[in-house]
């Protein structure tokens, strides 16, 4: 009888426990490293669309992620006065793209990829070091401070940074800096009612959302120099965003200092040339780091994860599946954080006046850019289609590949 694959990931975050599930459910042997004392992750929310849910049906957790959506009427886009340029319905997108986009916090859906890892499955508190790469008659090593592990496969999913990726691809230049940072903000505000939106001014933008458990999920991005820091990220918002439209404000009276999380946004400008090598598959961030601007980069690390279970015995298929989708998102991503930074007011107006226009014209239109990366589906069955009735009613069938 052959012995079970023994998969190691190195990293605990969103992509590496999805890839680490849909391992499991294999039948592989899988350990997961983290760095970290917990996982608990860095970072608000996470966003996640009709693809990434799909994908997590396959492992059988995407029904119980889309009982935690929260945006149920309609929200849109904004310019800093109020004014509204753009209007979308969560119903238009529904039934557009098959089913509902889901925001929660990371925390949230953690814990649910955890629980379905066997106990001991993860060792946190254990940095991880590739030494060798492995090939097709020998496995590969990573170190840890228990000792040194062999694997069949090493899944690398340690982020931007990603130790593996420098390992495997020493001449690739790395991360670079994308213009802008970002804060981020997830805090209760009992009393106050707004609709989901996203607000660009001039080389600014804000966003605020509601969740389901009661608590809004804040974020802003500027156009700074790389580095910068403030003693108090809070007054800084304030500086920046406290006379933007409501509930803006609201927000910002609401949140404590320690509520900010102020990171600079870098990413891959130069993809790698596969998203493998030996018996080493890289995902997420440290495959393909991209600008948040399509609130993408989480969402393509689990389809990273699920396709790469799929592939787990050949791994030039899965950079084949992964690297031009991954490459061209990525790319996308770039162009939409150039449009939504614009600092010059020519520029602005001219985008502004599109969009409106755009959405004026149906929301179907507003919504078009987004179909080849929402319709995705998984390379294998289960997973769910969700069809939407002439009344907004839904219902889930499960359906094969496409």
């Amino acid at each position: 009888m052959a012995q079970p694959t023994r998969a190691v990931v190195i990293g605990g975050g969103i992509g590496g426990l999805t890839a680490a599930v849909a391992l499991h459910q294999r039948g592989a042997r899988v350990t997961v490293l983290e760095r970290a004392p917990s996982l608990a992750p860095v970072g608000a929310a996470i966003s996640l669309a009709p693809n990434s849910l799909r994908a997590l049906d396959v492992i059988g957790l995407g029904a119980t992620i889309r009982d935690l959506a929260a945006w149920q009427g309609d929200g849109g886009l904004r310019a800093p006065d109020g004014r509204w340029l753009s209007r979308t319905s969560a119903v238009a997108a529904q039934r557009r793209f098959g089913g509902p986009l889901v925001l929660l916090g990371r925390a949230t859906l953690i814990g649910h990829l955890a629980a379905l890892l066997p106990e001991g499955t993860v060792r946190t508190a254990a940095r991880a070091a590739l030494t060798d790469p492995g090939d097709t008659r020998r496995p590969a090593r990573v170190t840890t401070p228990d000792g040194e592990l062999e694997a069949d496969l090493v899944v690398a999913a340690d982020g931007i940074h990603s130790a593996v990726r420098r390992t495997l691809f020493p001449g690739h230049p790395g991360p670079v800096y994308s213009g802008f940072t970002t804060w981020r903000l997830m805090i209760p505000l009992p009393g106050v009612e707004f609709a989901s939106h996203e607000t660009w001014g001039r080389g600014r933008i804000w966003g605020t959302h509601p969740l389901q458990d009661g608590r809004v999920y804040a974020y802003a991005a500027a156009v700074t120099p790389e580095g910068g820091r403030c003693d108090d990220e809070r007054a800084e918002l304030l500086h920046r965003f406290g006379d933007w439209h409501d509930p803006i404000p609201a927000v910002l009276a609401a949140a404590r200092p320690e509520d900010v999380l102020r990171h600079d946004v870098r990413h891959l400008a130069q993809p790698l040339p596969a998203y493998h090598s030996g018996r080493v598959a890289l995902l997420g961030d440290a495959a393909h780091a991209m600008p948040p601007t399509l609130g993408q980069g989480g969402n393509q690390a689990i389809e990273d994860a699920i396709v790469l279970a799929h592939h787990h015995d050949d791994l030039a298929a899965y950079t084949a599946a992964r690297l031009p989708r991954t490459t061209a998102i990525a790319r996308r991503a770039v162009q939409v954080a150039r449009l939504n930074m614009l600092r010059n007011r020519a520029g602005m107006a001219v985008r502004d006046t599109v969009i409106a226009a755009l959405s004026k014209a149906g929301p179907a239109l507003f919504l078009r850019g987004f179909d080849d990366i929402a319709d995705w589906r998984p390379p294998r069955p289960p997973y769910a289609s969700v069809e939407t009735r002439g009344t907004g009613e839904t219902r889930e069938t499960h359906t094969g590949t496409r």
